[in-house]
């Protein structure tokens, strides 16, 4: 049960019939909240009507609290003393006297709960709570616009360890300045290094050592190295030179060949690479006079027949050059230092065997640009733009390049020094005169 608030007794004669009416209105109304007792200081002139006489319908909470700001104010203004009572949704809410001389505290009145009903200990702890929850809200904002001393001793100790972040690098659009040429197919040219990765093994050879009875792999690296000083010797294209060792290398792998038959092979496999990519291919007299005439031109048609039929005419195979286009174009910024390097250390690669047995074309190419780049000390040695053309991360290629690293060691003192020769000359930026790469060497392994 709700206890009432202790009226005094002694009244006014003029305000006695007020209260009385007041009394009487409130009766009527019924009760919806119970209200806590509370000093409002609602000093209101007497003269001015009572704000809620005329009242018919409920007085809610947000009305009530209306018409208490407007009592206030009110009382405050004048300064005159008034024992009014208010009425509210089902309570009453008691004016006490307020001394003139009296300064108005600074903090929130005392509230008196004279109910014991549930709703009205709910109301204030809600009240509460929203006083609360600003609190809450206005300390969570400062402690984002401030850094936490934590986090601030943990930037610096990454700063420090060098474990500071760092931005993902962009990849660079290589085609993007070919979108006007035609011959550079900047439209389909993704689409061309997706089929020849998938199809270059269909070119690529494996271990024939074993099935060549008369012939080894330091022979082929003997032939090969005749066939750049021939290559160079006629101006031939860098395609040329590629296709030709490709020929020669699937060749032997179908078909076991003689000792003397070998240099044969060779210039039979450069007459069929000449035809398919030269524009004025060398005749088959020239290749007869190149072999110091070892060979009749007959045999060299003959050779020439027994090869294509044995590759079913099957030249159009991507070797390491058509990968090593594109992957010196992703290697920005490229220069022709960059370019012949490059170069030096794929074709040092092409006289191994055992680099071409266990290594597909693409793996050789992004190696040799791997390679070049740690040796020319282009940082950094591999980039987010070879990452993405040629699909291969800086471990998939280390094994291989540190083969091409090794040979490029031991060119000078090699006696097979065409490749070497070739790359030591200024035209070509006398690359091979470079230190090796010391990342890379056996030394640093």
């Amino acid at each position: 049960m709700a206890s009432r608030a202790n009226v005094p007794q002694e009244q006014p004669a003029g305000e006695n019939n007020k209260q009385k009416n007041v009394g009487v209105e409130a009766r009527n109304v019924e009760p919806r909240h119970r209200r806590v007792l509370q000093d409002i200081g609602n000093l209101v002139p007497k003269q001015q009507a009572d704000p809620t006489a005329n009242v018919t319908k409920r007085v809610t909470r947000n009305f009530g609290a209306v018409l208490l700001a407007n009592a206030q104010a009110a009382t405050e203004k004048n300064k005159k003393p008034s024992t009014e009572l208010l009425e509210s949704a089902g309570g009453f809410i008691a004016a006490t006297k307020v001394e003139p001389a009296q300064k108005k505290p600074t903090a929130e009145p005392e509230v008196i709960v004279i109910s014991s009903d549930d709703e009205d200990s709910e109301e204030v702890k809600e009240k509460q709570a929203v006083k609360g929850g600003r609190k809450a809200r206005a300390r969570s904002a400062a402690r984002k616009n401030a850094k936490a001393f934590s986090s601030v001793l943990s930037a610096r100790s990454k700063a420090a360890c060098g474990l500071a972040y760092k931005p993902k690098e962009l990849v660079v659009n290589i085609d993007a300045n070919d979108t006007d040429n035609e011959l550079a197919a900047s439209e389909y040219i993704d689409d061309i290094y997706q089929f020849y990765k998938l199809t270059e093994e269909d070119g690529r050879v494996h271990d024939y050592m074993v099935s060549q009875p008369d012939i080894n792999a330091k022979m082929r690296s003997i032939l090969v190295d005749w066939l750049i000083e021939v290559h160079r010797k006629f101006e031939l294209m860098e395609e040329t030179l590629y296709l030709t060792i490709n020929i020669v290398d699937r060749f032997l792998s179908l078909k076991a060949v003689p000792r003397r038959e070998l240099q044969l092979v060779g210039i039979s496999s450069m007459l069929i690479a000449s035809k398919y990519e030269e524009i004025w291919a060398p005749e088959v007299n020239d290749f007869v006079c190149i072999s110091d005439n070892a060979y009749v031109r007959e045999h060299v048609l003959v050779m020439e027949k027994a090869i294509l039929r044995k590759l079913d005419w099957y030249l159009t195979v991507p070797t390491p050059y058509v990968f090593l286009v594109r992957y010196i174009k992703a290697s920005t910024p490229s220069d022709t230092e960059m370019e012949n390097m490059v170069y030096f250390l794929a074709e040092l690669g092409l006289m191994h065997y055992p680099t071409v047995t266990l290594y597909c074309p693409s793996v050789i190419a992004a190696s040799a640009v791997y390679a070049a780049r740690c040796t020319l000390e282009r940082g950094p040695f591999w980039t987010e733009t070879l990452k993405h053309y040629t699909g291969y991360s800086e471990e998939q290629l280390r094994e291989c390049a540190k083969l091409m690293v090794n040979l490029h060691c031991g060119a000078p003192e090699s006696k097979l020094r065409a490749v070497y020769k070739k790359f030591s000359s200024t035209d070509r930026d006398a690359v091979a005169l470079h230190a090796p790469a010391k990342n890379l060497s056996a030394s640093q392994s």
